[in-house]
């Protein structure tokens, strides 16, 4: 009969629960062990959805419960904690939808998705459970906000410094402001000051009016308000981030149109940080695919910003009263002499200048097409997407000089030049750029050839890309001909700079993080305006600012947004005494937008190592412990476990969100997550109409046996008769979800096979980072093992004993004796611990249940099992289905001594003796092909292990009638035989 795995681990779930197991006291509490080294684990918290887990969710949270068990049988302190990512857009949608408040379906989501997880058997520390609409959470989400308020990047020390401190340089003069605003230490010299057009001494802090100063200031704060260009989605009411946008410009929530508006939002300068963000990855376990994502967002890039002076349509002077000069970002300076045009973003703001009365109408026509594309149709004009091999674009009428050979270029506009990156102008050299080159053929405009190399000026050709010598390239002070790219870019920079006409630059492509969102389901932020435009922070003391009780948490109707006016955010209807503040005699009023559910997920770690302290973001001892501050081989979370969907955004946003943390005192760690692993996904069959919707993968039955398709997903669709409530449907395939209605919950899964057949099921379907095909059927031989290791320890003739909370489970006394286990058994025992050990540490789960396998298999054939080999089985299998586990281990008697539980045992080592061989297996080749497989003793010479190869029969058929020219023997390895 089958083990009685439904009562053994709801019995389980509930010791664990009472005698709190898993409970992790911090250093200084009572049970803390001082001697353990730290392992914190942890996952990306989920968002508590409404539809609860489907068998895909749990992928990840299995494989770090297994590493966290794992760890601490190998004598470490582990840190499991879990939590919820409670705010955001989803839920708020369907408080609306439903008429309810998203507090009340949030708190009853998060007490479902408890309730699942639990009975997964995960050993997550849940004193520490947290979610991000808690009072106490929000309330250190808005004071981490209000530090970067207070807070500046030094541009000398390069971290994040508080305000005050820029305000005591600026009154010392260590700091002067540039004509245009710009700050400039004072340690610059008087030469460089000028070539840089910020003059020592144009403003001083003390000439300045307190409004002046006040400008100054928010102008430099890590959080501040900007006018920005933004997604906004009528229908929805909201601004929306860019990947919360699709292709065709529409919501990825509710399919709305997305249009692009001008807003007041609050910003975080995450561009002071896009140097440290992208040095620090070389320091982090990551998988350098990930790594390199970041550095992609990133796009920082090192090159040469050059001015190219306006001229009329012959070269001549600039117009007076026009603009003088269009500033250029390259990263390829050197090839300078070879460009022979120009082009502007359509929303360059120096496109109307430009423009002469005789393109005014092709121009404005062009810009307002422009206009209506999305920004995935600008990337593929850009060439970042494939689908736009022609280039289009019309001509300003206006020129520009090149400033390195005084030659006149014509400047266009055109759609694959963006805004976002540079300076929205560039330099076109058509014969070493793929773009510039298929522009300048379309559009007839001149290719000189500036690098040596296949290619040049005939249109035929295409542009050359790679490396080689300069030419063409020389003027009367300048001779580039003949060096090489580094050379000839040290040399032209210099020129530039010594002309006036240029600079060193590095420009990366990442923007200042948009942090305002008109929502009603978010943080509030910290922040009063006052009747004159002044910002006054919410005092600590009086945090968190919580949400107002709202019946009506809509946004405006779209009707009512015409677009021009700004949109009202639905906290605009709250109660006035909730939006109006009286401090000092004076009225505020509150903020009115609220934080993106990012601000949340960017800190919540560090919640978990101290979530009762009221006092303190976190407490600087459990964070110095947990973190690894006194560790140089540790920074962070030890294993971060997370689909890869998060590896750009969040990684990149919370590892910002902790710089400044730490830079500021707050935290002693430099990063969140010292080691990152990305897990893949559970895929499965989905199913649609004829009329392509999609129909509930459970209800779709195979017409020609009867059966549901899940027990016949195996077979070719051509063989099946795929039938939903009569209807036709066809069969495709995708990651598991409840978009594509192929979800499968793991209470069914749970209720037939047990939780530990769940966990070893996903676990052995193969390597955690890959992606992975859900097939139902497969469940029953990972059932049918656990039920072997049941009767193998236990059996299932004799009556049960009962457990200390009553009743009985089928089996009595473990079939074990006290025997020692014989030599080759004890061989096994030591290859098995030596496997599972080591895939344990590579997180190679599904080797690890294929060698519990192979060892439970040749327990089977025997009356008793040796005591040893029982109590390794037991202890290997713990961390991967604990339940049964923790069963086997008190029916040992082993629950009575010092480990009143499987999870404090400790992990065997395998006996070293044990894992030497006595003999070898090798294959025999012959030219290449197997022809047989000889044992041999491991201390085998070369010549006896070719006699024993000689001296098979097949191999001796093999070679008959050839000579033997050379034997390869790789030692442990094969024995190859090359005969003609």
């Amino acid at each position: 009969m089958a083990y009685p795995f439904a009562e053994i681990e709801s019995r389980w779930q509930r010791r664990w629960e009472a005698n709190r197991t898993f409970k992790t006291p911090n250093p200084g509490d009572a049970g803390f062990n001082a001697d353990a080294p730290p392992f914190y684990v942890l996952d990306m918290f989920p968002y508590p959805s409404g539809v609860g887990l489907h068998v895909g969710h749990p992928l990840g949270y299995i494989a770090t419960d297994i590493v966290a068990r794992h760890k601490r049988m190998k004598g470490f302190n582990v840190l499991h904690p879990m939590g919820f990512d409670a705010f955001g857009l989803p839920a708020e949608q369907f408080a609306i939808e439903h008429n309810v408040h998203p507090r009340v379906t949030t708190e009853k989501n998060i007490e479902t998705m408890v309730a699942q997880l639990k009975s997964l058997g995960l050993g997550y520390d849940w004193s520490r459970r947290l979610a991000t609409t808690d009072p106490g959470f929000v309330r250190w989400t808005q004071w981490a906000f209000l530090q970067m308020h207070g807070s500046y990047f030094d541009p000398v020390e390069k971290k994040a410094a508080p305000i005050s401190n820029l305000v005591e340089k600026l009154e010392g003069e260590d700091y002067l402001l540039g004509i245009t605003g710009e700050l400039v230490w004072s340690g610059i010299d008087e030469d460089m000051a000028a070539l840089s057009g910020l003059p020592i001494g144009a403003r001083k802090w003390h000439t300045l009016s307190k409004d002046e100063q006040n400008d100054v200031l928010d102008s430099r704060r890590l959080a501040f308000l900007a006018e920005v260009e933004v997604n906004w989605c009528p229908k929805l009411g909201t601004v929306l981030a860019n990947e919360e946008v699709k292709a065709d410009g529409r919501s990825e929530r509710g399919n709305h149109p997305v249009v692009k508006r001008p807003l007041k939002q609050w910003m975080l300068r995450i561009t002071e940080y896009a140097e440290r963000l992208e040095d620090g990855l070389d320091g982090l376990d990551w998988p350098e695919p990930v790594k390199q994502l970041q550095r992609n967002w990133i796009g920082r890039s090192t090159g040469a910003e050059v001015d190219f002076d306006v001229a009329g349509p012959a070269g001549d002077d600039a117009d007076a009263g026009r603009v003088e000069k269009i500033t250029v970002f390259t990263t390829r300076p050197d090839t300078l002499f070879g460009a022979t045009y120009m082009v502007l973003a359509p929303e360059h703001p120096l496109v109307e200048d430009l423009t002469t009365p005789e393109q005014k109408e092709a121009v404005d026509a062009y810009v307002a097409r422009c206009a209506a594309m999305s920004d995935e149709e600008r990337q593929a004009a850009a060439g970042s997407l494939p689908g736009k091999k022609t280039k289009s674009g019309v001509p300003t009428g206006g020129f520009a000089v090149n400033p390195v050979n005084g030659e006149p270029l014509p400047v266009w506009i055109a759609d694959y030049v963006l805004m976002g990156y540079g300076t929205g102008a560039i330099m076109a050299v058509p014969a070493h750029d793929t773009r510039d080159h298929a522009f300048a053929v379309q559009h007839d405009l001149p290719i000189v050839q500036v690098i040596d190399g296949p290619g040049g000026t005939d249109t035929d050709l295409e542009a050359w890309t790679g490396t080689g010598p300069l030419m063409n390239s020389a003027n009367a002070e300048l001779d580039l001909n003949g060096l090489d790219q580094a050379t000839a870019t040290e040399d032209i920079v210099g020129y530039l700079e010594q002309e006036g006409r240029g600079r060193e630059k590095t420009q990366v492509r990442l923007r200042d993080w948009l942090f305002s969102r008109q929502r009603y389901w978010g943080e509030p932020f910290p922040i009063l305006h006052g009747p004159g435009g002044e910002i006054r922070p919410v005092d600590e003391a009086d945090l968190p600012v919580e949400l107002p009780e709202m019946e009506d948490f809509r946004p405006a109707p779209p009707e009512e947004q015409d677009g021009t006016a700004p949109p009202e955010p639905p906290l605009g209807r709250a109660p006035v005494a909730w939006r109006k503040v009286i401090l000092d005699g004076v009225e505020y009023s509150r903020e009115l937008n609220t934080m993106p559910n990012w601000a949340g997920s960017c800190w919540y770690y560090l919640r978990y190592l101290s979530p009762g302290d009221d006092d303190r973001l976190v407490d600087p001892g459990a964070e110095a412990y947990w973190m690894g501050a006194d560790d140089p081989e540790r920074s962070g979370v030890d294993l971060y476990v997370g689909g890869v969907e998060h590896a750009v955004l969040h990684l990149l946003y919370a590892r910002f969100w902790h710089q400044v943390l730490f830079d500021l005192g707050h935290v002693s760690s430099p990063e969140p997550f010292r080691r990152y692993f990305p897990q893949g996904y559970i895929q499965a069959f989905y199913y649609e109409d004829a009329e392509g919707v999609r129909v509930e993968a459970s209800a779709v039955v195979d017409a020609k046996s009867g059966k549901p398709a899940a027990e016949v997903q195996d077979r070719d669709e051509a063989e099946l008769e795929l039938r939903c409530e009569g209807r036709p449907v066809t069969r495709h395939f995708g990651k598991m979800g409840k978009s594509l209605k192929n979800a499968v919950s793991p209470d069914a899964v749970i209720q037939t096979y047990g939780c530990d057949t769940l966990r070893l099921y996903e676990m052995s379907m193969g390597p955690l980072e890959q992606s992975k095909v859900w097939n139902t059927a497969d469940i029953v031989g990972v059932h049918r093992f656990l039920n072997r290791v049941w009767r193998n320890l236990v059996g299932d003739d004799t009556p049960g004993e009962g457990s200390s909370e009553g009743g009985s489970t089928p089996g009595g006394a473990p079939l074990v004796s006290e025997d020692e286990p014989e030599a080759e058994l004890r061989k096994l025992m030591a290859r098995t611990i030596d496997r599972v050990s080591r895939a344990m540490d590579q997180m190679h789960f599904n080797v690890a249940v294929s060698a519990l396998i192979e060892f439970n298999n040749a327990l089977v054939a025997r009356e008793t099992v040796p005591h040893r080999a029982a109590v390794t089985l037991v202890t290997l299998l713990a961390p991967l289905a604990p339940h049964l586990a923790e069963e086997l281990w008190e029916r040992l008697g082993l629950h009575e001594g010092r480990y009143a539980s499987v999870a404090d045992a400790p992990w065997p080592d395998a006996d070293p003796d044990d894992l030497v061989e006595d003999t070898l297996e090798l294959p025999v080749q012959v030219n290449g092909k197997l022809r047989a497989r000889v044992t041999v003793p491991a201390d085998a010479n070369r010549d006896a292990v070719e006699a024993a190869a000689r001296a098979d029969g097949n191999v001796a058929v093999h070679l008959d009638g050839l000579d033997v020219k050379k034997v390869v023997i790789v030692p442990g390895k094969l024995v190859n035989f090359v005969a003609g």
